[in-house]
């Protein structure tokens, strides 16, 4: 089984996430995508004082209609910094694919690749696969990967809580579902 890891905040998880991950699934041909949300990112400040267990929830809400999704919390359960080193050695330990795992970086987070807790690990444990979230031209990395040439969907995480806060509508760029239970927790007020 040929398995792609997408990491994030998932803070919430949106169709970008959703689009993004399917387009490499299917041009690449991996059989699962799993997305795994940090507990304490690395790369990223982590804001809003959402409980990590509702974001581990609203991606199980969002992947569930889709057989190509999963949703793995091994970042969440282990606590402390997300580093993904570890969450590449955790994927090939519990999966125990033959393959190497597909590693998804958005070029916004490439560009600080090397600067990442053991680099040169994470190249030789899984195929890394840059995106454009930034930049429309490829950015230069200097570890082995593929570039994909994707639809840059103009929707961040971000400006969906400043919705959620000011009563704007964010249907159509969230799953119904992930709606719903931003509702029902009342999260992002």
């Amino acid at each position: 089984m040929r398995l792609l890891v997408i990491g994030g905040t998932f803070n919430p998880v949106h169709i970008g996430h959703l689009f993004l991950a399917e387009e490499v699934r299917t041009v690449l041909g991996y059989d699962i995508a799993i997305f795994i949300p940090a507990f304490i990112p690395v790369h990223k400040k982590l804001i809003s004082g959402v409980n990590p267990i509702h974001r581990v929830k609203m991606l199980e809400l969002a992947v569930k209609p889709y057989a190509g999704f999963a949703v793995d919390s091994c970042e969440i359960e282990r606590g402390g910094k997300s580093f993904s080193i570890d969450t590449i050695e955790h994927i090939k330990a519990k999966y125990e694919s033959e393959d190497k795992p597909g590693f998804l970086i958005g070029d916004d987070l490439a560009i600080t690749f090397t600067t990442w807790k053991e680099p040169e690990r994470i190249a030789e444990l899984s195929d890394l696969i840059v995106v454009h979230r930034l930049f429309k031209e490829e950015i230069n990395l200097s570890y082995p990967h593929k570039y994909i040439e994707n639809l840059m969907l103009p929707v961040s995480s971000s400006e969906i809580r400043q919705r959620v806060k000011d009563c704007k509508n964010i249907k159509f760029i969230v799953p119904d579902k992930v709606i719903e239970y931003i509702e029902k927790h009342n999260l992002y007020k």
